[in-house]
């Protein structure tokens, strides 16, 4: 018997403003017919299929160390660089730029980035920048 996940929870200081952020940078949306409502406690964003989703919680304290799970984005099209420069365009903020790593690659590193509540996450390099070693567990 096993379990599958039933979606990520985020805690958050604002639910609302977390949701919107992260629908525009991932175009994922909301449920239409319970939409995220400014002081709403909880909101939820749904992956156009709607198979994956992340609930944004609200909690009263901030974040005061680094994440313990934190999202790995890969571009879908565009190149990491140029998803990079859209996400500081909205609002993000690089914590390191790990794009090139001793004894890898040259540029096939990721840059860890920050939401504007801080939440660490990284941009890796898009499906056409790398191999997928993990193709043959897509069904």
């Amino acid at each position: 018997m096993t379990s599958r996940l039933m979606h990520t929870s985020v805690d958050s200081r604002n639910a609302h403003d977390q949701s919107h952020w992260w629908s525009e940078v991932l175009g994922w949306s909301e449920d239409p017919k319970d939409p995220n409502l400014p002081g709403h406690e909880e909101c939820m964003i749904f992956s156009p299929d709607g198979r994956q989703r992340v609930l944004f919680i609200e909690v009263p304290e901030g974040k005061t160390v680094k994440n313990r799970l934190h999202f790995d984005l890969t571009p879908t099209d565009r190149t990491r660089d140029e998803e990079v420069a859209r996400l500081l365009e909205h609002g993000a903020t690089v914590h390191q730029d790990l794009r090139d790593l001793p004894g890898r690659p040259a540029g096939s590193g990721w840059v860890t980035m920050l939401d504007p509540e801080g939440n660490e996450f990284c941009v890796l390099r898009s499906e056409s920048e790398r191999p997928d070693p993990y193709a043959h567990l897509v069904v």
